[in-house]
């Protein structure tokens, strides 16, 4: 047997173990399998690397495994005592009663009554808004972010935390360590560290050449949290950056929408940034865990919420399923805003069943995406939305990156989670679902003003699309499920 015959039949006997590893894997749809098959099929050797690399969406053994202990021995919200039953007592309406079941699902937090908010004016109002809680802060400050550049307004964050840990206030900040690798290897980062701020970075890549075989190096935390003294959070689709976006400075500005809540959401919040801190921050747990102990506190005749963290170290389809419930819950009107748009099969069903059955459906997206794969892709499934009845509206004000969704004027989803399969699969997200008539009203008004700023797109003019137009759309989207 010559070299080429023994290379050739080593080939093939990798990619017939490859092939049946896709076909065995367990949560993974049929529409994906066919995808990475084909393309180790029609890729030699670099399909297969291509899969070694991307194919299963695990962030390493040892970080499963400290990520699960870290959940197991968080403490438990405390009860409701008798005295604040009224107040935190979640009145919800017994139509939208299954929609927070689906939430407590995914993390095992209920919804809960007594919470307050506030839609920030815009994303230099957020920044300003943070930094104004920070310099007031007595007890402590914990700040994560996927995206934290050392830009104006990042370094504005910067120099808070700092005052803060100068007066003796506890200062957790944790950055992804890819998304904010510019600020995490920066003298900023240092200075904060030497202020007293406790920094850590979220699944840290080290060597990059030796990580593909611990884990995939694309699997992110692409959570934003702000919670200060246990009293305030914020929640959104905002990085800790200028709107100007530098990194990305020709699809800017980047228009986001974050809300500042009060309430006991903000344990929630808490337990969800603890749950990261632990993992990856080399400090005695007990401090921040006992922080977790402490009593929740209701504002009088506040709105029912429920934060909802999702990853991959979560259970399977997680936010599917609530953005699945949230489009089978529609009865009058569904209003949607995503920068990001690559569904699965149920949920772009459920979206269309939306319309069909008569209900007010609107999504709106940026008119030029960041990602040229992602905003093809996103178009393919322009054509199925608008016969089933969706508006679909394309943002020119810069690129539109809120996250939210409101549904039939009472109830609203917001947060850091896109609607595409990164999302669903890859990245640590958080969002917060609430109903309260009078916040929906006020997000369904930004909504509004973000369609002021749009153009409709029609089925004509998806239908004269050029032949080559729709092919590399389509082309995309099937290679969605590897994306």
């Amino acid at each position: 047997m010559n070299t080429t015959t023994i290379v050739v039949s080593a080939h093939l006997l990798i990619e017939v173990i490859l092939i049946i590893r896709v076909i065995s894997r367990p949560h993974r749809e049929p529409a994906s399998r066919i995808a990475w098959i084909a393309v180790i099929a029609a890729l030699p050797f670099l399909g297969m690397l291509i899969y070694l690399l991307f194919g299963e969406t695990s962030i390493g053994r040892r970080r499963i495994e400290r990520n699960q202990q870290v959940i197991q021995e968080l403490p438990a919200l405390p009860a409701i005592g008798p005295e604040d039953a009224e107040n935190l007592r979640a009145h919800v309406p017994e139509r939208y009663l299954h929609l927070f079941q689906t939430g407590q699902s995914i993390n095992g937090f209920e919804v809960i009554g007594g919470n307050s908010a506030r839609l920030m004016a815009d994303s230099n109002a957020s920044i300003e808004s943070m930094v104004a809680d920070i310099d007031a802060a007595t007890d402590h400050v914990h700040l994560l972010f996927y995206i934290w550049l050392p830009d104006n307004n990042g370094l504005k964050i910067v120099d808070s935390l700092k005052r803060a840990a100068a007066r003796g206030v506890t200062c957790r900040a944790m950055a992804d360590d890819l998304g904010s690798r510019t600020m995490i290897r920066s003298e900023h980062w240092v200075q904060m560290q030497q202020a007293g701020v406790l920094t850590a970075r979220a699944l840290p890549i080290g060597n990059p050449l030796l990580r593909p075989l611990q884990g995939r190096i694309d699997l992110r935390n692409h959570r934003k949290i702000l919670v200060i003294d246990g009293r305030i959070t914020y929640c959104g689709s905002q990085n800790c950056a200028d709107p100007e976006f530098l990194v990305k400075a020709k699809f800017a500005p980047w228009v986001d929408a974050v809300m500042r809540f009060e309430g006991p959401i903000v344990r929630q919040n808490q337990h969800l940034f603890a749950s990261d801190w632990m993992t990856y921050a080399e400090e005695d747990d007990a401090h921040i865990a006992e922080l977790l102990k402490s009593p929740m506190v209701a504002t009088q005749s506040g709105f029912p919420a429920q934060v909802i963290g999702t990853g991959p170290t979560v259970r399977y389809s997680a936010m599917p399923d609530v953005f699945e419930s949230l489009f089978h819950a529609a009865r009058h009107e569904l209003t949607i805003s995503t920068p990001y748009y690559v569904p699965d099969e149920s949920m772009q069903n459920s979206l269309c069943a939306a319309a069909w059955r008569g209900v007010k459906t609107t999504i709106i997206f940026p008119a030029r995406n960041d990602s040229w794969i992602v905003g093809g892709a996103s178009r393919s499934y322009y054509a199925s939305l608008l016969e089933a009845g969706v508006q679909i509206y394309e943002y020119e004000g810069g690129l539109l990156h809120t996250k939210s969704l409101t549904l039939d004027g009472e109830v609203t989803l917001i947060g850091s989670a896109n609607m595409d399969r990164r999302s669903f699969e890859l990245n640590y997200e958080n969002n917060i679902l609430f109903y309260d008539p009078e916040m929906t009203k006020q997000m369904r008004a930004r909504q509004e003003q973000y369609l002021s700023n749009s153009h409709q797109v029609t089925l004509e003019m998806v239908e004269s699309w050029s032949l080559a137009h729709r092919l590399c759309n389509n082309t995309l989207a099937t290679l969605g499920p590897i994306l």
